[in-house]
């Protein structure tokens, strides 16, 4: 089996395109775990068999909390910054399911969290930060297809709560619950040269109860998409987007 190591190096800095928390609104606990917008570009590109590493750095930035209907809440001031560190190992094998490449991956966050919230006028409620390891995804099947204009991808993943959490601690790097992710999507390519390309990507995700807060969040639906021109072969620059819905209700 060819081995090959690859590294790619995403910075994505939220300021608007990317992330319902960049200079906006933060909806309180968030209860799901995949994390918008980091895969727009080419989101359902994997590469050929080996074996590959990938790192993500992500930063969210908020200054308005709203409420479960999206509706601010004035009675308080709030900032959170959320620094994401992600490392992703990434196995393709030369195993074919359904003409796909059969592959798994790990992925692991570091985590680190500064949130501060006062009462208009008053005390300070919370102000909490923590910096460590947060909850690990692994998938553990992954299909890959491969054709001359297009990539296709399918998946299924679960994360483990292994990042600390304290319900008392707003900061905590984990969610204490565990979570099951289907993802499909695909990429076309406009050229020959496959440098022009757009993509889409969906993932759904289902949440066990949070044991310490006796709470089941619904399941949410995240759409990603993107709009790239390679240069150099490795240079990807584009626009990316996504939208998230949670489809059923909390319980407990």
């Amino acid at each position: 089996m060819k081995k090959t190591i690859s590294m790619a190096i995403m910075a994505i800095i939220a300021l608007g395109i990317v992330g319902i928390l960049s200079g906006g609104a933060f909806a309180g606990e968030a209860g799901n775990h995949y994390v918008n917008g980091v895969e727009g570009l080419k989101a359902a590109s994997l590469p050929p068999p080996g074996f590959y590493y990938r790192m993500y750095n992500v930063l969210y930035t908020a200054d308005a909390l709203t409420d479960d209907n999206g509706d601010e809440i004035d009675a308080v001031n709030f900032d959170v910054s959320v620094f994401a560190n992600v490392h992703r190992l990434i196995w393709m094998s030369n195993y074919k399911i359904m003409g796909a490449d059969f592959g798994a991956d790990i992925i692991i966050p570091l985590i680190n969290t500064d949130i501060e919230v006062k009462a208009k006028g008053g005390p300070t409620l919370t102000d909490d930060s923590k910096f460590g390891i947060g909850d690990i995804c692994l998938e553990p099947f992954l299909l890959s297809w491969h054709g001359p204009r297009y990539d296709a991808a399918a998946a299924l993943a679960v994360y483990i709560p292994v990042g600390d959490y304290d319900k008392t601690e707003a900061a905590s790097p984990g969610k204490d619950m565990w979570t099951g992710m289907f993802t499909l999507g695909g990429t076309l390519y406009f050229d020959a040269e496959r440098t022009w390309s757009a993509s889409i990507l969906g993932r759904y995700e289902t949440h066990s109860e949070q044991g310490d807060r006796d709470v089941t969040y619904g399941d949410d639906f995240h759409f990603e998409w993107g709009v790239a021109k390679t240069f150099s072969k490795f240079w990807d620059v584009g626009l990316a987007g996504y939208s998230q819905w949670q489809i059923s209700d909390d319980s407990g």
